[in-house]
């Protein structure tokens, strides 16, 4: 029997970050529930205790049930059946799974069934899913929409939906449409009162809809006639037993083929007022989207994980010139590579998880009660590192994700062409991680705030002044090094005072501020198990590098480039 949970020490040992026990404890707000619940935490040591059981369940279930019926869902996928979605076989089995593991609303508080479990855990389930099956990984991740109605809903809403979802029902966010991709403020479905029913209606096309036909959606749209920007945009429940909505079309996409997109047409479809209008996108989309971005990095770490171990098992068995092809330096070295470059992506994923946690449990907390003065301080902190990480994260690891898949299957050969392997299905599951929930190039946009407001080298600096062992002083000048080159290429960039020109460098510099990030975070890392040397060794060689290269560009660009790149037809 298969466990993805307790194979993969990586992962437990991200859950023993020192870190973890203040989110815990503030996640249990000093685990007051004990009295209340059989099941809730005594203390710290119970809690981690709650979340590794958990995890070990859904290990289990991702190994024995959802990894092998990923390539029969990829060749089956959903299907439009009666106007709705009838998932393929296995995704259903997936569902009853999991279902039955009590792993939905893991987050949800317990008086609305859920475990109260912080994002860590939730993200790290989400990263075991998606080892099994990217696809699987959005129906199941998706739960987490419940957390928009948690923490944006009116105790009515929280009461009927919440528990709902900590049963087993799946969510979905309706918020793209055909002529509002990236740019929801051009949502158009409209929202209209009845005011003899006293209830709103929906009238309107969503497109690419990931689980679009889920048993609850939340749908972004317009509710004040006559605005064209997201200042008349609302959120609003919709409960698919209300009726009004049909499955037009199921998408026949290039991978994740089991998770079903749909496009929506929604006919006087009854739905609920989410929190305050007006507030859709500029308030609780943008913490829905927050949510999901973190998920997608999280899904793209996993994917990452199952392209690299099915790379390394391939390169340990194909045999050519009499010996296995891992001997040759050609594949050790991309086997490094691709190593070194998962191990960063997880260190990443879980800094910014542990971010998102501090700062969205002390909000929490604030609604209870006031917060102290050092606690308001610690949220400021701590929801400005979210906010800069979150895209930071969701576009490098990405990215890497698309690499290591990439290498993974050159590392295969023909073979890896073939639909024999895994990898020729989980090649293309890689795809989707830098488009959807915004695309690389928009992770871009919201980042580069973190290097024009130097935030991202604050929080350098913050890394570069924890105490490490005098053997490990060596790397921490590279990372010097490093630095000081970014900073130089960043003030290169924004000398000119030309929002075009730090446009057009921006990912070089996000990329370079990641990178020096993540190899701090391994040094880190590397205080509490040193057998991530090897490792880090890698990544500095890889990422410094990759670093040299945007430095030169930086270095030998000027405005006149500008025009140079700019293509007419």
């Amino acid at each position: 029997m298969a466990n993805f949970f307790t194979d993969n020490p990586h992962l437990q040992f991200q859950l023993s970050h020192p870190l973890m026990q203040r989110i815990i404890t503030l996640k249990e707000d000093h685990f007051k529930d004990k009295d209340e619940f059989d099941f809730a935490p005594k203390d710290f040591e119970d809690a981690l205790d709650s979340y590794k059981q958990v995890l070990e369940i859904i290990g289990e279930i991702s190994g024995d049930v959802i990894a092998p019926n990923a390539e029969s869902v990829d060749h089956d996928g959903p299907l439009l059946k009666d106007g709705g979605v009838a998932y393929a076989k296995g995704t259903q089995e997936n569902i009853d799974a999991v279902i039955k593991g009590g792993l939905m609303g893991i987050t949800l508080p317990r008086k609305y069934d859920g475990l109260n479990f912080s994002t860590v855990p939730f993200i790290m389930g989400g990263e075991i899913v998606a080892r099994a099956d990217g696809g699987f990984a959005n129906i199941w991740g998706l739960q987490d929409c419940a957390e928009t109605i948690n923490e944006f809903g009116s105790d009515d809403q929280k009461e009927h939906f919440l528990k709902r979802v900590s049963k087993g029902e799946t969510m979905a966010m309706s918020l793209t449409e055909p002529d509002a991709g990236s740019d929801l403020q051009a949502v158009m479905l409209k929202a209209h009162f009845d005011e003899d029913k006293e209830m709103w209606f929906l009238n309107g096309v969503k497109r690419f809809i990931t689980n679009g036909d889920a048993h609850i959606s939340l749908v972004l749209a317009r509710s004040e006639e006559g605005t064209k920007d997201g200042r008349g945009l609302s959120m609003f429940i919709h409960d698919k037993n209300s009726g009004g909505v049909t499955v037009r079309r199921i998408e026949n996409k290039l991978g994740i083929k089991g998770s079903p997109t749909c496009e929506l047409v929604f006919k006087d479809a009854p739905a609920e007022l989410c929190g305050s209008r007006r507030l859709g996108l500029i308030k609780y989309v943008m913490a829905l989207m927050n949510g999901a971005r973190l998920g997608v990095a999280g899904q793209s770490v996993g994917i990452s994980e199952a392209a690299y171990r099915e790379a390394l098992i391939y390169a340990n068995k194909r045999e050519q010139f009499g010996k296995p092809i891992i001997q040759f330096p050609a594949i050790y070295e991309m086997l490094g590579v691709m190593n070194a470059k998962l191990t960063a992506s997880r260190c990443l994923l879980y800094e910014t998880a542990r971010f998102v946690d501090m700062y969205k449990t002390l909000a929490h907390i604030s609604t209870e009660r006031s917060l102290t003065k050092e606690e308001r301080e610690e949220q400021k902190k701590y929801q400005k590192l979210a906010d800069v990480f979150t895209p930071l994260a969701k576009g490098l690891i990405s990215e890497f994700c698309n690499e290591i898949a990439y290498d993974a299957l050159q590392i295969h050969g023909g073979s890896g062409f073939m639909k024999d392997y895994p990898i020729e299905r989980i090649y293309r599951d890689a795809r989707i991680t830098t488009i959807y929930e915004g695309t690389t190039q928009l992770q871009v946009v919201a980042a580069i705030k973190g290097v024009t407001t130097g935030a991202l080298l604050a929080q350098i600096e913050e890394y570069d002044k924890a105490t490490i062992k005098p053997e490990t002083e060596s790397y921490r000048s590279i990372l010097t090094s490093m630095t000081l080159e970014y900073e130089e290429a960043e003030a290169r960039v924004t000398v000119h005072n030309n929002p075009e020109f730090v446009d057009f460098h921006a990912r070089r510099l996000v990329e370079m501020a990641g990178n020096i990030i993540m190899g701090y975070l391994l040094l880190n890392d590397m205080q509490r198990d040193h057998s991530y040397w090897k490792t880090l060794e890698v990544f500095l060689r890889f990422a410094r590098a990759r670093n040299a290269g945007h430095f030169m560009f930086i270095s030998h660009s000027n405005l006149n480039d500008l025009g140079k790149y700019k293509i007419e037809l």
